[in-house]
């Protein structure tokens, strides 16, 4: 899958990597050939993602990660070019806070985030409870894939 991002600095070149991996695997799990897929990723402030999260969900709050999915969710995807599945947008802030809250590494909790807003990107959701379980399995499964399971102490490095 391709991935485009926003900055040249963030992340670092070996968390891109995973990222792309992270986003090949959840759209294999789907049924979906990652290689005629692409998605945009962004990088933001707490205030930039509290503007979005207001102005597109209507929730005046800061969160952690948005997707603007492209792709209807019901539509065959094109085979014969290049299809973009839409964005994910994080915030930066946030993913820091919440691996320090959660005894994680940056990274697992980056590329955690990262599988939620694709697995949206993909027509998962978790508006009741039956779905909201389906994806906290995929989210994880990716997550062991990676060598990345619940737990994973390991630190940041920016040279990755």
């Amino acid at each position: 899958m391709m991935l485009y991002f926003d900055t040249e600095e963030y992340p670092a070149p070996g968390v891109r990597k995973s990222m792309e991996q992270v986003a090949g695997i959840a759209a294999e799990k789907q049924g979906f050939e990652a290689s005629s897929l692409s998605l945009s990723v962004s990088f933001v402030n707490a205030e930039e993602i509290r503007e979005l999260n207001r102005q597109y969900r209507s929730v005046d709050e800061v969160t952690d990660v948005l997707s603007f999915q492209q792709w209807d969710g019901v539509s065959p995807l094109p085979q014969d070019r290049e299809f973009d599945l839409g964005d994910v947008i994080l915030c930066e802030e946030v993913v820091e806070q919440q691996a320090e809250q959660y005894g994680h590494s940056k990274e697992r909790e980056l590329l955690y985030l990262f599988t939620h807003g694709v697995l949206h990107l993909l027509g998962h959701d978790h508006i009741c409870e039956e779905d909201k379980k389906a994806m906290r399995a995929q989210e994880e499964q990716i997550m062991e894939q990676m060598g990345l399971p619940r737990g994973d102490a390991k630190g940041w490095t920016d040279g990755q």
